[in-house]
Order: structure tokens, then sequence, then C-alpha cells
């Protein structure tokens, strides 16, 4: 039987092996509350890849009573590189029930989606692993990191408390609506300084409107953000050499958010990067790695920047 096909499939006859579909997700949603105690509803959203030409690559293990105990699975997406669009995936939603861990069950649903990736055509994938992925991800499943992203952080002294505007969405929206632009997102910046990274179209942007963005101009910059408990970046463009002015606007509008810290994440070595390094200090953040079965893309090329994180 092909991978592709669904599958049930007994493992040490302890746990079930399903693959990802429409009609478990649900699972998925049900599993992230019980490893990390909050309810996710956007789940539906976020895996309609239909876009891509390819969906449903993931696998869900089960106990003895059915419930959901591990998950492993990849998110379908383009990278850009020169003038080739090549089908991609981003390892995303990596999770074990603390009662099932060291048990093998993420090397093994890693490796069934790995076998299903390589029948569907793509021939990479990228992550960002949290502390509990990343080590069995380097030594148990040949992933290679290139590099860290650097995490930027803005203080910004706020007149009210912070907890006065946690939640006040409505707030922020009719705030940014003065300064919106008639795009859901913006093209990669990453690509734009010769990079390879994230192929993002209309059909792209379409699919990015799971989570709650803002796309706004600042006069010498645009900006794709979003905001919670602070104001986060995901790309910029910039509309005029002079930059100078860029900070001091963006931490203008941050203080009438009432938001006390902005943040960004890049790769380095691009235009951005170079851009915040000369004005804050970066930290290490996410670790970038990647699992290749021979795409042929030379892997130091590709940069990311936080809007092509699977949690913006």
């Amino acid at each position: 039987m092909p991978i592709s096909a669904e599958i049930i499939s007994n493992t040490r006859s302890e746990y079930s092996i399903s693959r990802l579909n429409k009609n478990n997700l649900a699972d998925v949603a049900k599993l992230h509350t019980a490893v990390y105690g909050t309810v996710v509803d956007h789940l539906p959203k976020k895996y309609d890849t239909a876009y891509t030409g390819v969906e449903d690559v993931g696998f869900i293990a089960y106990n003895k009573e059915n419930l959901p105990v591990a998950y492993y699975g990849v998110i379908p997406c383009f990278i850009e590189y020169g003038n080739m669009i090549i089908l991609v995936a981003q390892s995303a939603d990596t999770m074990t029930d603390p009662q099932h861990r060291y048990k093998g069950l993420f090397v093994e649903l890693s490796n069934m989606t790995f076998d299903l990736c390589r029948e569907l055509g793509i021939l990479l994938i990228f992550g960002f692993p949290n502390q509990n992925s990343y080590p069995a991800m380097i030594k148990h499943l040949g992933w290679i990191e290139t590099e860290k992203m650097n995490r930027f952080t803005i203080t910004v002294n706020t007149i009210l408390g912070m907890s006065l505007f946690q939640g006040r969405e409505k707030s922020h929206g009719r705030i940014l609506s003065k300064l919106l632009l008639p795009e859901k997102g913006l093209r990669n910046s990453i690509v734009e300084d010769g990079y390879a990274g994230i192929y993002r179209d209309e059909a792209y942007y379409q699919y990015k409107t799971f989570e709650k963005t803002y796309v706004i101009s600042l006069g010498v910059v645009d900006l794709w953000i979003k905001t919670g408990k602070e104001l986060v970046i995901g790309d910029i463009r910039l509309t005029e050499k002079n930059s100078e002015y860029f900070f001091d606007q963006v931490k203008a509008l941050a203080k009438k958010l009432n938001l006390g810290k902005i943040s960004f994440q890049v790769c380095s070595g691009c235009r951005l990067h170079d851009l915040f390094a000369s004005h804050y200090e970066g930290i290490p953040s996410f670790p970038v790695l990647f699992k290749d079965f021979g795409s042929g893309l030379p892997l130091e090329k590709i940069k990311f920047t936080f809007s092509d994180i699977d949690i913006f």
C-alpha cells in the first residue's frame, strides 16, 4: 500500500498511527490543548494548503484508548530562488504527550512523514524547532542546521499598564485602520536581497490569513505586523533609502497601541538584519534546520524573516 493512502497501523502493539486528514485534524487541536494547555481553532485554515497542490502531510499516533498522543507533520509551501519555484514544506506543530515521550514516536512519525514527502515530490523541509525537538532532529533524524535567526527587541515606554490593553484587538484594529494598505502581505525582502526565500503570491497571502495580521504604511517603510502582547514585525518594505526615521516611527506606533515591546526576527546577511544590527543588539533565537532529500538548493542561501514562521 503506498504511504499516501489512508493508514492505520500498529506500532509495537501499543499505538496506532493514522495519516492526517480533515476528519482527524481536530485530534491535533485536542493534543495541542493537552500538551500546551491552550485551545487552538485556526488549524483547519492553517492546514488548508490546497493552493500548493499538496495537503495532509503528517501522522498522528493514538494510544489504546484511541486518544491522540503524538503528532508530526509539515506544511507545504514554495521557495523562490532565482527563476525557480520549488515545492518545499515547513515542519510545524510537533507534539508528544508528556506521558508518551521517549518511546520513539517522534522519530517514527517523522520518518513516515519524510517518506510521504518524497512520494509527493517535496524534496526539502525546513523548521525552527524548540528545545524539545531539536536534539532528536539533529542526533537521530539527520537535520542540518545552517544558522540561528536573530531576535531584535525594542523597548517602548507606554503610558498605561500593558494588562489594560491585552486582548484589545478592536482597539488596535481601529488605530491601524488609518494606516492600512490594500495588501494582505509583503513581497519577501529576503528574495529582494538575492537569497532564496518563501515564495509569496496572492494565493500565499490568502493562505496566511489564518492569523490576524496587518500591512501598514509608515511613510518611509511598509510593515507586515501582528499585535498582541507586543508589536511583532513579520517583514518590512523600505520605501526610501533614508531609513533613520523608521525606528522612531515604529516606536511611536507601538506607544500609540500601548505595546511596550517591538520584536523582529530575521536571518543574518540580509539588508534588514544589518539595519537592525546597526541600532540594536540581536539575540540568537530560532535555529534554522533543513531536511534535504536531494533538492539541489544551496541551503546556506535560504533565509527567513519572522513572517515565514507558521506562528505569524
